[in-house]
């Protein structure tokens, strides 16, 4: 028996979702496989079925015998095939929101708002099971779409989403972490503040940096400390041993990350806030 034929490996099944990387080019294309059905792509028609039990890493090729190998894709790969209306939070902003954030198995978050989905996907993928994420939007075309892309991964029991206008406050109570990601962040730290529980995680992320000061200025007026701005730059390097060098292009400015703890105020949200060096 060929280690190929081994029981013991890993194999792709039917309701599985995989992605098909051709070889040469590595463009990708991502699908659910079902039997029965076919992939009609830019190299050739891949048939489900040939695909069902292949072993992870192994090769198929189409009609016109281009290979492509199967993979099973990561979270980054589902991101990116996101379906949108609106400018999506990139995956390498969404990484360090995940760890800033504390986000978790068994962590509840609320997010505002919801946009396309994408954050969604990435907190719903992280709560796990025993999760929740509270999202907010108040476009309820927006929020249908995003529904639609959490269903189809399988993630949408994970997440409550409301149609709701956070200028009106959130409904949750002592929630551990919550992230804006909306045009006047300022406007809604108040409400912020009410949803969260002292010491937990707040997380926003703006474009341009006189939205950063804004935020700054109401994030200390609400009694918020320990506030850190930061930009996540990406540049990818040719992965070629006798000429390694950075790629032409890099994943630059996308936006800035904004993040704070609430302290505690004993005597009341109208007390004082406390006093916290933030850097100033």
């Amino acid at each position: 028996m060929t280690s190929s034929d081994s029981p013991s490996l890993a194999r792709a099944q039917a309701g599985d979702w995989v992605q098909l990387t051709e070889a040469k080019s590595h463009r990708f294309f991502l699908i659910r496989l079902t039997p029965g059905q076919t992939l009609h792509t830019h190299r050739g028609v891949l048939k489900h079925d040939d695909i069902i039990g292949a072993v992870w890493g192994s090769q198929v090729t189409t009609h016109l015998g281009t290979p492509f190998y199967v993979l099973p894709p990561t979270l980054s790969d589902i991101l990116r095939e996101t379906r949108r209306r609106t400018q999506i939070i990139f995956p390498k902003d969404i990484g360090y929101i995940l760890l800033k954030l504390n986000i978790g198995p068994g962590s509840h978050v609320i997010e505002a708002g919801t946009g396309s989905g994408a954050l969604t996907t990435a907190l719903a993928y992280a709560v796990g099971e025993s999760g929740r994420v509270y999202s907010y939007e108040r476009r309820a075309d927006m929020q249908a779409l995003a529904r639609q892309n959490l269903a189809q991964w399988g993630l949408e029991d994970r997440v409550v989403f409301h149609l709701r206008d956070i200028a009106d406050g959130f409904l949750e109570r002592d929630v551990p972490a919550l992230f804006l990601d909306v045009p006047t962040p300022e406007m809604y730290i108040a409400q912020a503040r009410a949803a969260l529980r002292p010491g937990g995680f707040f997380g926003a992320l703006v474009p341009t940096t006189n939205q950063v000061s804004r935020l700054l200025q109401a994030l200390e007026e609400h009694g918020f400390g320990f506030i850190e701005v930061a930009e996540i730059l990406l540049r990818y390097y040719k992965p070629v041993a006798e000429r390694l060098r950075p790629t032409d292009r890099m994943v630059a400015h996308t936006g800035y990350l904004i993040f704070a703890r609430p302290l505690y105020m004993p005597d009341g949200p109208d007390a004082a806030p406390p006093a916290v060096d933030n850097g100033s």
